[in-house]
């Protein structure tokens, strides 16, 4: 039985999370699924220049698993881009953090936050996929749409 893989820390979800080579119309397109833990990879390191062993910390992996992630996202890429494929950014075992920083704007002070608050419980759900995001009670939750679907996300009420 394999071990379990351990839940990868996202930063940042895609704005778009479908490209489409123009010309090909979608019933003859095939696609190539990227995993949102591939895209944050490719992400820190091709375009952010991070270095891999601060990167694999970042997601709370190792050095190793990061480098496995990161040559699986670009294989996927260049089969898309050479073979004429859609990508299509979906899935993945992640967990979505806010950057240290986050939510302090001008003029505010720590412990003012920004953001779409919680509500009590602390829990976000997509009405789509039901995807759930859960917070601690008062914490603002980054996510306005969903990371697997794209759709709005809503808050829980208990």
């Amino acid at each position: 039985m394999p071990r379990p893989r351990i839940c990868r820390r996202i930063r940042r979800s895609p704005g778009v999370t479908y490209f489409k080579p123009v010309g090909t119309r979608m019933v003859e397109l095939g696609e190539v699924i990227l995993t949102f833990d591939e895209y944050e990879a490719i992400r820190l390191v091709d375009l952010e220049g991070v270095e891999q062993t601060k990167a694999g910390k970042q997601m709370k992996i190792s050095q190793p698993t990061f480098s496995r992630v990161l040559k699986s996202a670009r294989k996927k890429i260049s089969e898309a881009i050479i073979k004429g494929k859609a990508i299509k950014i979906k899935g993945g075992d992640f967990e979505m953090v806010q950057p240290r920083g986050v939510g302090l704007g001008r003029g505010m002070r720590r412990g003012q936050k920004r953001g779409i608050t919680a509500g009590p419980g602390g829990d976000c759900i997509c009405p789509k996929c039901k995807y759930k995001i859960s917070h601690n009670v008062g914490v603002p939750c980054s996510q306005e749409t969903c990371p697997r679907c794209g759709a709005k996300m809503t808050r829980l009420q208990k």
